[in-house]
């Protein structure tokens, strides 16, 4: 298996990477045959999981416009992944000037990619850390440097919270980090869910296979056991939705709109609350 010039060394590329399958679902360039073969794999059970990422990161660029509209300007973004157009930074800095931003994720080629894609910026940076310990994330050198926790901060929990199994406490890591920041930051998060696949829970269960053999288990949680990750938090309108229900405003699509979404695209959930 020939090692591409963009992997940082001491990478195992054969083992599959859930940041890199995701970058496959989006159509990026930053994965390897291994995780092209899980995603290929998955797609057998759930053919429409690009539509869902797609979904997913278009309620991201709203949330992210949404926020800066609000006066929030920084973004602290948990399980960031592998930096793709029309990432957070981008998105913020072009809504204002001021935005700075913090990329945090586990996966070293996720945080090598991201160090690359942010080189030169003052206003960005990158923190290899897990959501699992929020500590290591709010004492990281780069949150002091970009990010005031006495002002409000947009904390972007997006795709990540169904890769925390309960023996985790994904609950008590939100808390602690909701109980660092500062009254009126924000909790855009989106979560995986049963609830609106357009499909049999057996056969979208073949999926969750999938990632539970690459050592990566995707947890479906319901509705209500997603709500409680906004405890502490006012939900804003229209409430935890489907992803493409959140504030839709028609620039995401070439026919403003008038498109009718992919029926994947309102598997799970997507949702917005303000600490008070």
């Amino acid at each position: 298996m020939e090692r591409p010039a963009w992997a940082p060394p001491g990478i195992d590329i054969s083992v599959p990477s859930v940041s890199r399958i995701y970058d496959y679902y989006l159509g990026g360039s930053h994965n390897f045959e291994v995780d092209r073969q899980a995603a290929r794999r998955a797609m057998e059970f759930m053919p429409g999981l690009p539509k869902i990422m797609q979904a997913n990161r278009a309620f991201m660029r709203r949330t992210v416009r949404y926020a800066v509209a609000e006066g929030v300007t920084q973004f602290l973004d948990i399980g960031s992944g592998i930096p793709t157009f029309g990432n957070v930074h981008e998105i913020a800095q072009a809504a204002s000037p001021e935005a700075r931003v913090v990329y945090v994720d586990h996966d070293p080629v996720a945080v090598a990619h991201s160090q690359a894609v942010l080189a030169g910026d003052e206003r960005s940076g990158v923190v290899a850390a897990d959501l699992r310990k929020p500590q290591d994330i709010l004492t990281a050198p780069e949150v002091a440097r970009l990010l005031d926790l006495d002002r409000p901060v947009a904390l972007l929990l997006v795709a990540v919270l169904h890769f925390l199994e309960d023996s985790d406490d994904p609950y008590a890591a939100v808390a602690e980090l909701r109980d660092a920041l500062a009254p009126g930051s924000l909790l855009v998060l989106t979560h995986a869910s049963f609830e609106g696949i357009p499909l049999t829970e057996e056969v979208a269960g073949g999926t969750v296979g999938v990632y539970r053999d690459i050592r990566n288990p995707l947890v479906m949680r319901s509705g209500e056991q997603i709500r409680r990750f906004f405890d502490g938090f006012e939900m804003l309108e229209p409430g935890l939705v489907s992803m493409p229900d959140w504030r839709p405003d028609g620039a995401e699509s070439a026919e403003g709109g008038a498109v009718p979404e992919d029926p994947y695209a309102f598997s799970g959930y997507g949702g917005v609350g303000r600490k008070a």
